[in-house]
């Protein structure tokens, strides 16, 4: 059997939270073929970011034509881009291969508070690389910046999502996890809006949920999936892992990206959401908005 093939575009975390590895991670887990192009090396735990070594961009170029080329793409996600010449390489790429189902997480912030993104290729990201979005998925951080207002509402998400579908997306998720209440995430496909609703975990125990989202969602794309069914799907496996998630390190640790495989100390076997065959429970969780 020949495996769906997602790619994540993204820099590296050595605490294995994050980044490619948590990318890989969620896209084995999902029943994919995990494949990168990384991006930037971080020195990075539970704690901090603690440095970033940027990949010079012909070699991020090598790296997408060595995949491209040989293995193939059903499905990319990108992740963290630090420069305006990394980002200008990987769109290139992206029109180059012909790829449409792209997922771009705009990573900007780490939790921590240090930027992981310079202005200018804030505006390289915005002009080049969302055109090319197929799904777009902004935390509430990212969707201020993108859209210019300020978000405390899910009135607020809405026109944020709005405004961002403009920059040329096809369809917006406004991840709502850093509001109060139950995390609503937001999916606007510039005629409706639907909400995906997952109760809330208390843990600081967080550190990589939207990369895992995003990947989750690249490879529900990659099966087939529509928008709105890998998005149930991923809210569903990124509430299991947040659930599940591991207690390391001193600070925000990472998600559980097993859970759907072994429900927490049974080790009784649970739905592969992204398995062909698997609802994963997505009617749960998906709330029609009119």
């Amino acid at each position: 059997m020949k495996p769906v093939r997602v790619l994540t575009i993204a820099g590296s975390d050595s605490g294995g939270g994050a980044g490619i590895q948590a990318d890989l991670k969620t896209i084995t887990v999902l029943g994919g073929f995990g494949m990168s192009v990384v991006t930037a090396l971080t020195a990075q735990n539970t704690l901090g970011v603690h440095g970033i070594h940027e990949v010079p961009p012909e070699f991020v170029a090598a790296q997408f034509d060595a995949v491209a080329t040989d293995i193939g793409v059903d499905a990319a996600k990108t992740g963290m881009l630090t420069s305006a010449e990394i980002i200008r390489v990987v769109a290139g790429k992206i029109r180059q291969y012909g790829i449409e189902k792209l997922v771009v997480d705009p990573v900007m912030v780490a939790k921590g508070g240090m930027a992981l993104i310079h202005e200018e290729a804030k505006r390289t990201l915005i002009a080049e690389l969302i055109p090319l979005a197929f799904v777009l998925t902004p935390n509430i951080s990212e969707a201020e910046v993108l859209s210019g207002i300020r978000i405390a509402t899910i009135s607020d998400m809405r026109e944020a999502a709005r405004i961002i579908r403009d920059l040329g997306a096809g369809y917006v998720v406004v991840k709502g996890g850093h509001l109060r209440g139950d995390p609503v995430d937001l999916l606007y496909d510039g005629r409706e809006f639907r909400e995906f609703v997952s109760p809330r975990i208390a843990t600081s125990d967080t550190h990589g949920t939207g990369c895992t989202y995003s990947a989750a969602i690249a490879t529900g794309l990659a099966f087939g999936r529509d928008v709105a069914g890998a998005v149930a799907e991923a809210k569903r496996y990124i509430t299991e892992a947040v659930r599940h998630a591991w207690r390391l390190g001193g600070g925000h640790g990472p998600t559980n990206h097993l859970a759907p495989l072994f429900a927490a100390g049974s080790g009784e076997a649970m739905v592969l959401p992204g398995v062909k065959g698997g609802n994963g429970g997505g009617e749960k969780i998906l709330r029609e908005v009119k």
